[in-house]
């Protein structure tokens, strides 16, 4: 049996623990996510869908305030400590809207369910960004081609289990204990992530153990310098832009086709977690049949050309039909892809970084980036609205930008390859390589 999951899974005997570790830190990240993210969603549309547009600004501004933060505990601390101090200071922030639900629940309202909104999309982007740069740290390049999709598995699998788990917890327990079950299963992946980080890191034969460097240092806008001093990774930023903005498009669609649906809370709710289940089902199938052998076969780049090849063609479809049934398919297809090929995809774009990227550089595009992308992608949905133009308009920006999406991935792809072949002078721990002058 265990060599046939490894043939199945392409693992190695001696990865099975450290993949069997990562899989289960994905997991618990992603089940601490989505047993909230529903009624995220819900309590984000209590005023109105030009209301989650302001809420888009407010959250990209808040990335781009912790940023520094969280870029001066990168230089200032080990990386178990900072990894730590990210995940308690959500847990913390969890145990206090659990207090406020519990002691003060006549407070809630359209006030501070906006707030709670801009706080998990913050919550959502750090916890995901601060279990990638740790694969990305952790595992090679040639190990990410074969098990980042399996790895995802276990996100996929949190993503199911947790909006389950809110259903059958929710009536007995009532939602602000939710919040304390979160909370339980960002202990859980903090856990994990130790145990990780504790591993041996993969080092070529013969070579002795490398000893963790105390901290990583530089300062804590290096992210940003590093950034714009970088061809390939001003490439992954542009990357991550241009896939915010159209899955904001999808959002709102989303959004707006629900609303005509009811006004009802529970409604909206239901909807959001059947188009949540239905997404989540789709991408478990792709990851365990497809997404761990596909980027060995084909390649980075042609997988990440795979995501902006099925943008183009959904919204085309979108434009012609139009129906909520024919926007659920398009996003579970969208949402499968992204999730089971190319996330995995391009987080192996940071295993040929420095350690100092992986986290600096990476909080930066993964947060503020994406957000500055949603943030343009809402406001043109909201503009193209206005002046009176459907789906049509949108897909008439959404193709063509699609197009240079893919054109883009697959210059990454390449670039990631020449940066993964050309030797450096000093190898970091675990046998990733520096990031090249471009």
């Amino acid at each position: 049996m265990s060599e046939a999951l490894q043939r199945l899974f392409n693992l190695r005997r001696e990865e099975l623990l450290p993949v069997s570790l990562a899989v289960s830190f994905f997991f618990c990240v992603l089940t601490a996510l989505m047993v909230l993210r529903p009624a995220r969603e819900a309590l984000g549309m209590q005023g109105g869908i030009d209301a989650v547009r302001w809420l888009f600004i407010g959250t990209a501004l808040i990335t781009l305030l912790v940023n520094p933060l969280f870029g001066l505990l990168v230089s200032r601390l080990r990386r178990l400590t900072f990894i730590t101090l990210t995940y308690l200071f959500f847990i913390v922030s969890l145990l206090l809207f659990h207090a406020i639900l519990r002691l003060s629940p006549q407070v809630i309202g359209i006030t501070t369910g906006q707030v709670f909104y801009v706080w998990f999309s913050v919550f959502n982007l750090f916890t995901t960004m601060v279990f990638w740069a740790l694969m990305a740290d952790r595992f090679s390049l040639e190990q990410s081609k074969r098990f980042f999709g399996l790895i995802a598995v276990g996100g996929t699998c949190g993503a199911i289990f947790g909006p389950w788990l809110a259903t059958r917890l929710a009536e007995p327990l009532g939602t602000a204990q939710l919040l304390l079950v979160s909370c339980g299963f960002l202990l859980l992946a903090l856990a994990t992530a130790w145990g990780i980080a504790r591993l041996q890191p993969e080092r070529p034969p013969g070579q002795p153990p490398a000893a963790e460097p105390e901290r990583i240092g530089g300062s804590a806008w290096e992210g940003l310098r590093a950034l714009l001093s970088s061809r390939y990774l001003l490439g992954i930023a542009s990357y991550v832009v241009i896939l915010a903005i159209m899955a904001t498009f999808i959002y709102f669609t989303r959004l707006q086709m629900v609303a005509a649906q009811g006004e009802g809370l529970d409604l909206r709710t239901a909807l959001f977690a059947r188009i949540d289940l239905i997404t989540q089902l789709t991408t478990l199938v792709l990851q365990v049949l497809v997404a761990g052998h596909l980027m060995k076969r084909i390649g980075v780049h042609i997988t990440l050309a795979l995501l902006p090849l099925t943008a183009a063609l959904g919204f085309i479809g979108l434009a012609l039909v139009g129906s909520l049934a024919a926007l659920i398919v398009f996003e579970a297809c969208f949402r499968a892809v992204q999730r089971a090929l190319m996330r995995p995809a391009r987080e192996t774009l940071f295993t040929v970084v420095s350690r100092e990227d992986k986290y600096k550089a990476k909080a930066f595009i993964d947060t503020f980036i994406y957000r500055a992308g949603d943030v343009v992608g809402a406001q043109t949905e909201g503009l193209l609205g206005r002046l009176g133009m459907g789906l049509a308009a949108i897909a008439s920006v959404a193709v063509p930008l699609a197009l240079v999406w893919a054109a883009l991935g697959l210059w990454l792809g390449r670039a990631q390859q020449r940066q993964a072949d050309t030797p450096t002078s000093t190898p970091e721990p675990g046998g990733t390589r520096h990031d090249l002058p471009s």
